[in-house]
């Protein structure tokens, strides 16, 4: 178990599945296999997150990633509480409205009702209420935050930088391993 459990703190510590197999003395089946596992048994976001107050404020954000090559784009749509620093809701999807509606539909209930910030993409203003919905520039600090999670998934999952020679081949993986990472980051929020 202990073996396991450093395994996963591997995975999410940047290391590939070639380096755990060479550190570890494991086959990358094996460790597959328990990424696979974990991802599975990865409970939703809402079941972590701490009651929405009438305060929070959500900050907007969208970051590029891709899967196989670069020409299959993956944008990473999210949407961070301020207050508790916690991931309220992700979508996979690409740059579009679409996409928008997405994330909003992935809002809990009682966070659709707060204030939120996202930079100067249209997207955002066709689907968030434009009542408490305000699109800003970066300079603002409005999406601070936000910008400063992405730093922290970048350096974490080498999936997700920009220049990397480290990216999901399949879908199902490449969101499983942001599903594992914003479980496990989360959790960390409210311990």
């Amino acid at each position: 178990m202990k073996v396991r459990n450093q395994v996963k703190g591997a995975v999410l510590e940047r290391l590939s599945l070639r380096g755990i197999e060479r550190i570890f003395g494991l086959s990358r089946r094996t460790v597959s296999r328990w990424l696979a596992q974990w991802i599975t048994q990865v409970p939703a976001i809402e079941s972590k997150l701490l009651p929405a107050v009438a305060e929070d404020v959500l900050e907007l954000d969208e970051l590029w990633s891709f899967v196989g090559s670069k020409a299959q784009e993956r944008w990473l749509w999210l949407a961070l509480c301020r207050r508790p620093r916690q991931v309220v809701a992700y979508w996979l999807g690409d740059r579009s409205e679409n996409s928008a509606s997405h994330l909003w539909c992935r809002l809990p209930t009682d966070y659709r009702g707060c204030a939120s910030f996202s930079e100067r993409w249209a997207a955002y203003a066709f689907v968030f209420d434009r009542r408490r919905h305000q699109s800003v520039d970066k300079q603002s600090g409005q999406t601070a935050h936000v910008e400063r999670w992405f730093n922290t998934l970048r350096q974490r999952l080498a999936r997700f930088t920009r220049k990397t020679l480290a990216f999901s081949k399949r879908d199902d993986l490449h969101d499983g391993l942001l599903r594992l990472f914003i479980d496990d980051y989360n959790l960390s929020c409210i311990s």
